[in-house]
């Protein structure tokens, strides 16, 4: 009997341990960026919660629904502390837990789907005034250095106003005009008496003669000028996706079947966060969204919440990307399966 009391008191205490140290582990190592992303996979798993509670043909939602309630718990304390800028900053997360208590206190599924999508609309909203800060904090910092780079750029020789000179085949056809000039006899004086008649007429056939030339070699030679022009194509930069750098000739297609390898070594988590890039590369090229290395997944989806199709298959896959990439939730063989087939029906949906 002592024995079993015994036992029993080491595991209360290693427990009680446990939940001093998390929230302390938390509160320290904290800053703006681990925030942002415990803010971001909470919001996936509010969603994924969500889910469940609506699919009548999950057998054990509930038990899905409170491992899920624990870890959103644990991702964000009702108090804890973060650094900003050198500077201790305490955060108030106890709505949430409020919000939470109040969501399983309630019995009916369309209230509970109400309360978990207010919840998930406040932790985007949250999620986008930190990337706010974080924009803000970049642009502070590189204003001076661009104000520097912009007026050494302006002082370069390339930059400095001078006299127009035309393009490449007007200079050609001025040279060949003075080489023309150059070669015809200059006209001597008319002398008194002459006849102003032949010197008119002289005229007449020199000018005339240096037109009917010019304008031959417009009509052999100005073709291969302008043909040259429009074979100039602007060659594409590379591209960075969410923090990965895609090379000018990469596309879509390359990163699915790098995504399909990964998969194929085990790693299913990279295999996701690979095919989502590849996604949002494809939708780039096809001029549905605009690329940028400043935005984030959620920034990708909202471009595209006028286009109700589309929006519908890409929310159901950025949830997927946030919470295996984000929320560190392990991905299974049937997650990976399921990814790929939906980023599929996607790409259709954005071609229709």
């Amino acid at each position: 009997m002592l024995t079993v009391i015994s036992s029993r008191s080491r595991l209360f205490a290693a427990l009680a341990l446990i939940c001093v140290l998390a929230p302390l582990t938390i509160a320290i190592a904290a800053g703006l960026d681990d925030y942002q992303h415990r803010v971001a996979s909470a919001a996936a798993l509010v969603e994924e919660i969500r889910g469940a509670g609506e699919d009548e043909s999950n057998p054990q939602p509930e038990q899905f629904i409170n491992t899920n309630l624990v870890r959103v718990r644990q991702l964000l304390p009702a108090k804890e502390t973060i650094m900003l800028d050198g500077l201790r900053v305490p955060v108030d997360n106890s709505w949430l837990h409020e919000e939470l208590a109040a969501y399983e206190k309630t019995n009916t599924t369309p209230k509970r789907s109400e309360s978990l999508a207010r919840i998930a609309e406040r932790l985007h909203a949250i999620e986008e005034r930190i990337q706010e800060i974080h924009r803000a904090k970049l642009t502070a910092s590189d204003k001076d250095a661009d104000k520097g780079r912009l007026a050494e750029i302006l002082r370069r020789p390339e930059y400095i106003p001078t006299a127009p000179e035309g393009n490449a085949f007007q200079r050609l056809v001025t040279r060949f005009i003075r080489w023309l000039l150059r070669l015809l006899p200059q006209p001597k004086p008319i002398q008194p008496g002459g006849s102003p008649w032949i010197a008119a007429i002289a005229q007449i056939l020199i000018v005339g003669g240096c037109v009917a030339v010019i304008a031959f070699v417009i009509w052999k030679y100005g073709p291969r000028f302008t043909k040259g022009r429009r074979k100039k194509k602007k060659k594409r930069e590379a591209r960075i996706i969410l923090g990965e750098r895609l090379e000018p000739d990469q596309t879509a297609a390359d990163l699915l079947a790098q995504a399909d390898a990964l998969a194929r070594s085990g790693d299913l988590r990279s295999a996701i966060r690979k095919a989502y890039i590849a996604l949002l590369c494809e939708l780039g090229d096809r001029k549905l969204i605009s690329i940028a290395q400043s935005k984030t997944n959620r920034d990708y989806l909202y471009s595209v919440r006028d286009k109700v199709s589309l929006y519908g298959a890409m929310r159901k896959l950025t949830t997927r990307f946030e919470l295996h990439w984000y929320g560190l939730v392990p991905a299974g063989e049937n997650d990976w399966n399921d990814f790929r087939n939906d980023y599929q029906k996607a790409l259709r949906t954005g071609s229709g």
